[in-house]
């Protein structure tokens, strides 16, 4: 598909489609490692850290930094084998997240989503997927997790133009996901205190299969 005439729609990172969601499936492999290969691969943070345990700071400034940013989030998530990484994984305290994750029908999504916020569906847009769910933060623990299979974010992308992004299936898991970073919260805080407490053994069981910061 062609981008659109910006007389249309805005001049943004990525196309966007008839209803104003951007376009994130064309082009994965080369967007992906033009950023990653910019970037620098940095440590994860894990549970416990305080970074990962309160809402991070809007993003306001759409320069160089936040592109530096960026390709390094890229760089970390290749590293970490991850499909989404939220900044504060990393350790830095800004509302951005990108992904590089497929969706239930097979297609690869990769993006940029800054400042987002889940949009508050209808009940007859959303059905539970009650699949497992894992997180960079809390290495190698896995447990089953109760989530809408469709969701929509809006936010802004590097440059700062306005975005709506949707997903089905994995990929919506990855959006709410990763918003709930941004706002504090990690998978395991929406989990019964007993499935929690596995989650947390299974990871003081297992070595993390990348490099992490250890926590104080």
């Amino acid at each position: 598909m062609a981008q659109q005439d910006t007389d249309q729609q805005h001049a943004g990172v990525l196309p966007v489609d008839d209803d104003g969601f951007v376009i994130d499936t064309e082009d994965c492999e080369e967007r992906e490692a033009a950023y990653r290969e910019r970037g620098t691969s940095r440590p994860i943070t894990v549970v416990g850290n305080p970074v990962l345990h309160k809402e991070c700071k809007d993003v306001t400034d759409f320069g160089d930094e936040l592109a530096q940013l960026v390709d390094d989030m890229f760089a970390s998530q290749r590293t970490a084998e991850g499909v989404g990484l939220a900044a504060n994984q990393i350790g830095v305290d800004l509302k951005v997240f990108v992904y590089d994750c497929g969706d239930d029908e097979g297609k690869r999504h990769v993006g940029v989503v800054c400042n987002p916020k889940l949009v508050d569906l209808p009940a007859d847009k959303r059905s539970l997927d009650d699949g497992s769910e894992g997180c960079l933060s809390v290495p190698t623990a896995y447990a089953p997790l109760a989530r809408p299979d469709y969701a929509e974010v809006t936010g802004q992308d590097e440059k700062g133009n306005p975005i709506k992004v949707r997903g089905t299936g994995y990929f919506a898991r990855c959006l709410q996901h990763e918003t709930d970073h941004l706002y504090g919260y990690l998978y395991i805080d929406r989990l019964s205190k007993r499935e929690r407490k596995e989650a947390l053994r299974q990871m003081a069981e297992n070595e993390p299969r990348y490099p992490v910061v250890a926590n104080d």
